[in-house]
């Protein structure tokens, strides 16, 4: 029976739908890393993260028997992806399960860092009543400029609207908006009159420390900045000096550089206690709902990749979408993108006197995925001899009556 890890409290719904198409699903609470992690990585055929498990190369070459990874949230930062491409395994994610509920946190923070809510809250705790309208503000009229126009920026820009904003968006490739929003020609021009500026990009090397003092400097004296996104996005130190000069008048800090791997590590931040100031733990997804979906979204994508082979959805990998198996067996061969591989691949299968009965083959970078379905099941010497052929990264069957288990 396929072996299924799941890391990190995964929803619920994962389980049930693993468990569904026979697996064997275990779970565990926390992170792991270091040895725990490869003992986990050799024991199991499918493993599902969140973003506090990271996935190096030197773990990847300890999962000898792993066929796919699922990161259950939207990143894939936390995985070596060419490591995990080169051992044949695809990686896949739910980049939009869990939009709905980042844009309501990003929103909702808004009205409070313009109502100044996290200052007059900390006061009141303190037994200070600091009743008064100086520096508060509604939301209505108000512009917000939106870095990253994808699925959780467009969505942001829609409620904003719905309150009465106006709407400026910046991102690198261009973007039909939505409703009234308006697309800023740079980075600069997006935050220099925002009120209200929010992040909704990838962790590249390109938006490493994209909101440093410079692009604080062009702030709106008095705006609020919003990460969401990915914290090595925001230069930590620069965005505490902004906000103690006054030129960054709050923000709503959900990411950091670093995070603690579990509930009960410390989380320490140059943020902290600075008035003006939300500091969450990494909770933009963390509804119930999107969770839920989440779970369910990821965990039928492995599914589906164990059992047919599919590959849509995968961030790292050629996306081949061969439907159900119904021929006696399926070959899956993930190999170099070189001349005469799929060549090879069809003369040893001539020679055995296997008739393809269908063939989808796509490439992706250094990277080609080929699903071969024969009209009779190879012996295991040709699965041998298919193996050993030169650039194949990996080799699966997949047997109609075995119901599509992994061989």
């Amino acid at each position: 029976m396929t072996k299924v890890m799941l890391l990190e409290n995964i929803h619920e719904s994962a389980s049930e739908r693993l468990a569904e198409a026979g697996l064997q699903v275990d779970r565990r609470a926390g992170a792991l890393a270091g040895g725990e992690l490869h003992e986990v990585l050799a024991a199991n055929e499918l493993i599902g993260i969140r973003s506090a498990t990271h996935l190096h190369a030197e773990d990847i070459r300890h999962a000898a028997n792993l066929l796919s990874i699922g990161c259950f949230c939207i990143g894939t930062s936390q995985v070596d992806l060419a490591a995990a491409t080169a051992a044949g395994i695809p990686v896949f994610n739910a980049p939009f399960s869990n939009t709905r509920s980042v844009a309501e946190l990003v929103v909702s923070e808004a009205v409070m860092l313009l109502r100044r809510i996290p200052e007059k809250n900390t006061l009141a705790h303190a037994g200070k009543w600091a009743k008064g309208a100086a520096g508060a503000f509604e939301a209505r009229g108000k512009t917000l400029a939106i870095v990253g126009y994808g699925n959780i920026g467009s969505q942001v820009g829609v409620l904003a609207e719905a309150m009465g904003m106006r709407v400026v968006y910046y991102d690198v490739q261009p973007r039909l908006s939505l409703g009234s929003a308006k697309a800023a020609g740079s980075l600069a021009d997006a935050v220099a009159h925002a009120d209200v500026v929010t992040l909704h990009v990838p962790a590249t090397p390109r938006t490493r420390n994209m909101i440093d003092a410079t692009v604080l400097a062009a702030f709106k004296r008095g705006a609020m900045l919003i990460n969401a996104s990915r914290g090595s996005v925001v230069d930590i130190a620069a965005l505490a000096q902004a906000l103690r000069d006054g030129r960054v008048g709050g923000a709503a800090i959900d990411v950091f550089p670093s995070e603690p791997k579990s509930n009960k590590d410390a989380f320490v931040s140059e943020l902290q206690n600075l008035p003006n100031v939300l500091l969450t733990p990494h909770i933009g997804g963390s509804t119930e709902e999107a969770q839920q979906n989440i779970g369910v979204e990821v965990a039928a994508k492995l599914v589906n990749y164990l059992t047919t082979g599919a590959t849509i959805g995968a961030v790292n990998f050629p996306e081949v979408d061969p439907g159900p198996v119904d021929c006696p067996a399926r070959l899956l061969n993930v190999h170099g993108n070189a001349p005469g591989a799929l060549a090879a691949l069809n003369t040893l299968l001539a020679r055995e006197g296997i008739n393809i009965a269908g063939q989808h083959l796509e490439t992706r970078g250094t990277t080609g995925y080929v699903v071969t379905d024969l009209d009779k099941a190879p012996s295991a010497e040709l699965e041998q001899a298919l193996a050993a052929l030169p650039g194949v990264l990996r080799l699966r069957v997949l047997r109609r009556d075995e119901a599509g288990a992994a061989s």
